[in-house]
């Protein structure tokens, strides 16, 4: 395992780093990054701004979160994190929203929100299955066109994550205690939105298909879509219209997204009623 000291950012060079970093992640320029003064003055009010850094003191990846009050209660914003590409695939994800989820549950507070694409399957599976956050907002095109490509094509609409610090679902899930259902023990749940055969290009299509609305529901998504984006372009906007549809009128009608399981051509979507849930 490797040994990376996760600590604030405490000196310019720190931040410069943490700059640099998101440049790397998201493409230079990235007009979008988090500047200096803004995750200096975020650590006077509660935010997180923390790197993880190697034995040399290189930074290999990074956490920064806003904290406030969402209807009288005290709340987390996790903005941005990013890991560099040669430590990604090994964990550090993980320790980094573990490092805030304790760094804020000190300050005493027990929700914390985030935004990833629904599309990003990998970003999806750590987020739910590992972290073991629930989703119950779909955000439209949430931050307008960027300059990123990793965003060019499909738009940025977005899942709000909920994550409830103090749950014994978050507890379990990241102590490796408990795992996502196999597909073949949800063979009975219907299928709203799933992967048909392309005729010629090998990928999936997006299937709709109109079924009553059960307590639990599943609906597909693409296991890679920046490979499918290369692709095909035009494939990869009509996977986004589908889901976009699917997705936020069931969310809008009292769902939540709690769980993915992935596949090699499709990835599955576990949509459960609130009320269910809560019971």
């Amino acid at each position: 395992m490797p040994r990376w000291s996760i600590r604030p950012f405490r000196t310019h060079q720190d931040y410069r780093a943490c700059i640099a970093l998101q440049e790397a992640t998201w493409g230079a320029g990235f007009s979008e990054r988090v500047p200096m003064a803004l995750m200096i003055v975020s650590q006077r009010l509660g935010g997180v701004a923390a790197g993880a850094f190697d034995d040399d003191g290189s930074l290999a990846g990074f956490i920064f979160g806003l904290s406030g009050i969402e209807n009288g209660t005290p709340v987390h914003w996790s903005d941005m994190l990013a890991v560099r590409s040669d430590c990604r695939g090994r964990g550090l994800g993980i320790r980094l929203k573990s490092y805030q989820r304790d760094a804020v549950l000190e300050k005493g507070i027990r929700r914390m929100y985030w935004t990833f694409d629904p599309l990003e399957s990998r970003n999806a599976y750590i987020n739910l299955a590992r972290l073991g956050i629930v989703a119950r907002e779909y955000v439209e095109n949430m931050y307008g066109r960027t300059d990123s490509p990793l965003h060019r094509g499909i738009g940025t609409d977005r899942f709000v994550a909920l994550w409830q610090l103090d749950a014994r679902r978050v507890e379990r899930r990241l102590a490796e205690e408990e795992s996502p259902p196999a597909l073949d023990d949800l063979a009975e749940v219907p299928r709203v939105l799933d992967g048909a055969p392309g005729p010629s290009s090998g990928w999936p299509e997006p299937e709709t298909r109109d079924t009553p609305r059960a307590d639990e529901v599943m609906a597909a998504i693409p296991s890679d879509i920046q490979a499918l984006k290369s692709a095909s372009p035009e494939l990869a906007a009509r996977w986004r219209a589908a889901t976009r549809s699917v997705l936020r009128s069931y969310l809008s009608d009292g769902y939540e997204v709690c769980e993915l399981i992935r596949g090699a051509r499709v990835s599955h979507y576990l949509l459960r009623r609130i009320e269910k849930t809560r019971a």
